[in-house]
């Protein structure tokens, strides 16, 4: 199984409809985040795991949340999300394919070394709003397709009669 590391406020501060938000609140920016990886992860079927960073915060603890296929990670006191993916890649080893999200220069040398593919934020972004727009066009074209509704079998005065009955009810 693939497993996606994103640098969570990195990604916030890249994405268009994600930095708008952010203006107005980093926990809404958050949870948008959030909602968007869990629903991806659970399509593309991979493991996402979205680092946001803690550093800064006093007394903080490394905390982790499992929502489906999407792990949520805030770092502890200390620890950026970059020192916390790096660790994560170097851990996992070549075992499994690692792609990581950021688009921190620095951080995208890093992994690679480690044996990661880096993918920046804005490419990734994309590729989820693609995704998004193909699988609406197949579920559109599957469930359109197939409809066979009563209204556009029988005559209209047929239908009136119908429409007649069930408001009466």
């Amino acid at each position: 199984m693939k497993k996606v590391f994103v640098d969570g406020y990195n990604v916030i501060n890249s994405w268009p409809q994600l930095r708008d938000i952010k203006d107005y609140s980093y926990e809404a920016a958050r949870i948008k985040l959030i909602d968007m990886l869990q629903n991806y992860a659970a399509f593309k079927g991979w493991n996402i795991i979205i680092v946001f960073d803690a550093h800064m915060v006093k007394g903080s603890l490394e905390k982790k949340e499992r929502e489906g296929n999407l792990i949520i990670v805030f770092t502890r006191e200390g620890e950026t999300a970059d020192s916390y993916i790096e660790r994560a890649v170097n851990n996992i080893g070549r075992s499994f394919e690692v792609h990581v999200v950021t688009s921190d220069s620095m951080e995208q040398q890093v992994t690679f070394q480690r044996g990661a593919v880096r993918i920046s934020s804005l490419e990734f972004y994309h590729s989820i709003i693609n995704d998004n727009k193909r699988l609406e066009k197949r579920y559109e074209t599957r469930y359109s397709s197939n409809r066979n509704l009563l209204e556009e079998n029988i005559d209209k005065e047929s239908a009136e009669k119908l429409e007649k009955i069930r408001r009466s009810k």
